[in-house]
């Protein structure tokens, strides 16, 4: 078991997963930033009076114009992990065709040892 783990993490694109961490890591600050606060709320929306409609509106669609950057930013960040877990799963399930493989090729090998010995 411990040499199947070895071979994935050994197959492992390590150089895209590092080149890519960084990216993953700052979007996901920025994200956590602005979409993870405690009360769910802008501290820099200002206070509106509710008299005048305008303002209101105006708040509004600078509120609605944050939400979608904070979606923008999440949309990014979902597609970088997606392409990570694309790239991982890819080389296990070629990791996992070579196992065969391998073991198809170590059966034949006994097979014909036996054969041999006879």
């Amino acid at each position: 078991m411990a040499i199947s783990w070895m071979t994935v993490l050994a197959a492992v694109p390590w150089t895209e997963v590092i080149k890519n961490a960084p990216k993953v890591a700052d979007g996901a600050k920025k994200l956590w930033n602005t979409v993870g606060r405690k009360d769910g709320k802008d501290v820099a929306a200002p206070a509106v009076p509710a008299a005048d409609p305008q303002a209101r509106i105006a708040a509004l669609e600078q509120s609605v114009a944050a939400l979608n950057a904070q979606m923008q930013a999440s949309a990014e960040i979902i597609k970088a992990l997606a392409e990570q877990n694309e790239s991982l799963v890819q080389r296990c399930e070629l990791n996992r065709r070579r196992t065969l493989a391998l073991g198809v090729l170590v059966l034949l090998l006994l097979a014909a040892l036996i054969f041999v010995a006879r």
